[in-house]
């Protein structure tokens, strides 16, 4: 007779209560999360929703209040750790009154929601697909609280860069002039029936087409308003910001010009290896070998189905060498998909979603296939291993399965640990060295190249934000010391500006765990464990980079004899 499991701790309780009740007041991360309880709905940009949210963080606060008599396991401090971070980060966002500004985003802005829903929700039975419309039919209205919040920005002057109200204006373009029939929401849906499926198509025309013309006639005259440069430290109160987002998106607090010197540093330091790689291939110096990779036919493709190919061998390949490194391996697959045509010209080159919690969708590594001549060959094995295996897919995935934890720690700690995630997936980069995944003197080039890219960002982001560069400072210097082309340093540096502080998590994350790594190798010597140290390091979920210092060296363990 198998045994009951032990009653959840007061702390985990309290966490996963937090977590369904922030999920429905946010039913879009639901939809994400492969939750449906909320899919006929959007949530409330407006006062009253903000409201709701702040009430409801507010009374997290107090409720942790009361665990200050309680004698807490390690996991639960994590946890009251974690939900209080998210706290302070919505009052900071609320204070700041960010929500003048976050609509207007090329990649998560609400232009784009058709997009997400055609990848998240699903229409599969009667009842899911009369969900689906009625979250079209309040299409208008969320659309129209983004409007009002974005012209409270402007009659505060604190508005958007150019580069980002062009890009949102040049993707709602598209997007009004995309027939009701072509709509992702519709294509994707090729399941329904003749009836579902002109209802679809006259909930589009009916509810989303004219909301989006109302969005662009919002945008061509936002336009005009749009701040008088592309850092935050253009705005009045820019500096606060700044180190607001900074904190939000690295967990700690470090000063603009100390990661704006880290980032150089560790250019430098790059450079070096890249030199050396270019004499072992006998070209002069590093700008001829990049000179020669741009024409290269070896390293490009006209094709967007190879770059997909080739993207699910490196798979593979990594999947092979995996156990070897890893104690514990994801039960999900990731599936490699191309970037959708609606929003691939201002996409990155690759990202990473998630499986979802319910098992219907598996973890997607989605490459952009646009102009895939421009895209470098070189560089896809480091990008594969960065977005997918071992990437954010062994650190994702197996977070979504440790039920021991609370669905705040397992569903939520993106609100609070993007350097955690993003530096875990970088860290692997390097691993994927040790693994012997890269083959060939070009990959290793290339996976040089992205971790220059990674130490620029560092420069970049605060040149933009902290110190007042032009998007044309940092354009030169992604395509100079990054080796990307202009196209992805143009798309790259608008990112930057729409999303401040995001591009340090990367460099900032991995440089932890990589310092806790050479603290744990120095102490245990031989008996270092590189299973066990890459267990824990993801087998806790995503965590702020301080619990992390405080906390990896109790968990892992030497080699026994």
């Amino acid at each position: 007779m198998s045994q009951a499991a032990p009653a959840p701790t007061p702390v985990h309780a309290f966490a996963d209560r937090a977590w369904d009740q922030f999920l429905e007041l946010s039913p879009l991360w639901a939809t994400m999360q492969g939750d449906e309880r909320w899919d006929d709905r959007l949530d409330d940009p407006g006062p009253d929703g903000r409201a709701a949210m702040m009430a409801l963080t507010e009374s997290w606060d107090a409720e942790m209040d009361g665990f200050g008599g309680l004698e807490l396991s390690v996991e639960d401090e994590v946890t009251l750790g974690l939900v209080r971070f998210v706290v302070a980060r919505f009052r900071s966002a609320h204070e700041l009154r960010l929500w003048e500004m976050e609509a207007m985003d090329q990649y998560g802005g609400p232009q784009g929601l058709l997009g997400d829903l055609a990848r998240m929700q699903r229409a599969d039975t009667p009842e899911r697909f009369e969900r689906l419309l009625a979250r079209l039919e309040a299409y208008p209205g969320w659309m129209a609280a983004h409007r009002a919040n974005l012209a409270e920005g402007v009659a505060a002057g604190r508005t958007a860069a150019p580069a980002v109200v062009e890009r949102c204006l040049t993707q709602t373009r598209r997007l009004v002039e995309t027939p009701a029939e072509q709509s992702p929401i519709v294509l994707v849906h090729s399941e329904l029936d003749a009836e579902q499926h002109d209802r679809l198509v006259a909930a589009v025309e009916a509810h989303v087409l004219p909301a989006l013309r109302e969005w662009l006639s919002m945008l061509e005259g936002y336009a005009e308003h749009a701040r008088a440069g592309d850092g935050v430290c253009h705005l009045a109160d820019g500096e606060a910001i700044y180190r607001q987002a900074i904190l939000t998106w690295t967990t700690i607090n470090e000063e603009p010009q100390v990661i704006h010197d880290y980032g150089l540093a560790r250019l430098a330091e790059i450079d070096v290896q890249e030199r050396e790689i270019a004499a072992e291939l006998g070209f002069e110096d590093v700008a001829a070998l990049r000179a020669h990779l741009e024409t290269a036919a070896e390293n490009h493709v006209t094709d967007p189905a190879e770059l997909v190919s080739l993207a699910e061998e490196l798979i593979e390949r990594a999947e092979g060498e995996a156990p070897r490194w890893f104690g514990r391996l994801p039960k999900d697959t990731c599936e490699v998909r191309p970037v959708e045509p609606h929003m691939e010209q201002e996409a990155p080159p690759a990202f990473y979603m998630t499986p979802s919690a319910d098992g219907s969708r598996q973890g997607n590594y989605f490459i952009n296939t646009y102009d895939p001549a421009s895209r470098h060959l070189h560089r896809l094995a480091a990008t594969t291993f960065h977005e997918a295996v071992p990437g954010h897919h062994f650190q994702l995935a197996l977070e979504q399965e440790l039920a021991d934890l609370p669905a705040f720690r397992r569903f939520g700690a993106r609100l609070a640990a993007g350097s955690f995630i993003e530096g875990w997936a970088l860290y692997t980069e390097q691993l994927a060295a040790e693994m012997g995944l890269y083959r060939t003197p070009l990959e290793r080039f290339g996976a040089l190249e992205t971790e220059a890219w990674r130490a620029a960002r560092l420069v970049v982001d605060t040149g933009i934000h902290a110190f007042g560069w032009t998007r044309a400072q940092s354009i030169e210097l992604l395509i100079e010391r990054a080796g990307l082309s202009r196209l992805e340093a143009e798309t790259e540096t608008d990112r930057y500006i729409s999303w401040p502080g995001q591009a340090l998590s990367y460099m900032i994350g991995q440089r932890e765990i990589l310092t806790l790594r050479a603290q744990l190798e120095e102490r245990d010597g031989a008996r270092f464990d590189h299973q066990a140290f890459h267990d824990q390091v993801i087998g806790h979920g995503s965590l702020a980079l301080t619990v992390l210092r405080e906390q990896l060296p109790g968990w892992v363990e030497p080699k026994t004899d």
